[in-house]
């Protein structure tokens, strides 16, 4: 297990660590050939899913890393009074450990997206960061990929199913790390535009992507679900 600190939000430990920090950390571990294990990226809407069910909680909570996503985790934590080093999407850190380890001997593959997505994401990011190597592919698992062997697993399946197939599926796996990045696919591949980086320095990033993706209004309805969780933990401190 890591040395990182946790913080908990509504009874979910996230890891507190900075983007570098989180790369050394997953590139040097598949280098001493440690125990498998899987990375996951809370956003509020699965903070409210694992309030009402504790298997899930559980499994975020056996991630070896849980990193911050999403604004709204963000402003939870400063909410309460809790301060942290960074928050890293599941996109984000896709890219940056696709381009961290595109000069090491390390493989990489991407599992889950629509169809051709993945195809695609991994087409522009070995464009980016020639030299990355890619040794699965693939929409669904299905046993002709048991025997291709990669280092870190990006599994795109959306949460919470992807979280949950990587806990129960992860021993029987050739791979060494699994990370969940949900719809990281589609935006890494362009298939979706990602909000322009004033917009997400603002922490606007949800509202560009409702623009684009009208049906997620949805799944944003949780936000409120969460706002009155977080209210009520900060008063229960008190």
């Amino acid at each position: 297990m890591t040395d990182f600190k946790k913080i908990f939000l509504l009874g979910v430990g996230f890891t507190d660590a900075k983007e570098q920090q989180v790369l050394e950390y997953i590139a040097t571990g598949l280098q001493k050939n440690e125990e498998k294990y899987y990375v996951v990226t809370p956003n509020p809407e699965l903070l409210v899913i694992a309030n009402k069910d504790l298997r899930y909680k559980t499994i975020l909570n056996n991630a070896e890393l849980a990193l911050i996503d999403g604004i709204g985790v963000v402003m939870a934590l400063w909410l309460i009074g809790k301060g942290f080093k960074q928050r890293l999407a599941g996109v984000d850190l896709m890219e940056s450990l696709c381009k961290y380890v595109s000069k090491q001997p390390i493989t990489v593959g991407f599992l889950g997206g629509g169809v051709g997505v993945a195809e695609l994401t991994a087409e522009c990011l070995i464009k980016k960061y020639p030299g990355l190597r890619v040794g699965l592919i693939s929409k669904e698992w299905d046993e002709s990929l048991e025997d291709k062997k990669v280092d870190i697993l990006f599994v795109a399946f959306g949460s919470p199913k992807q979280e949950i197939w990587i806990s129960e599926n992860l021993k029987n796996l050739p791979v060494k790390t699994a990370i969940g990045v949900g719809g990281a696919f589609d935006l890494a591949s362009g298939k979706v535009p990602r909000a322009p980086k004033f917009l997400r320095g603002l922490g606007l990033e949800w509202l560009f992507r409702l623009t684009v993706q009208p049906w997620r209004i949805k799944r944003q309805l949780s936000l409120i679900k969460f706002v009155y969780l977080v209210f009520k933990e900060k008063f229960n401190r008190k």
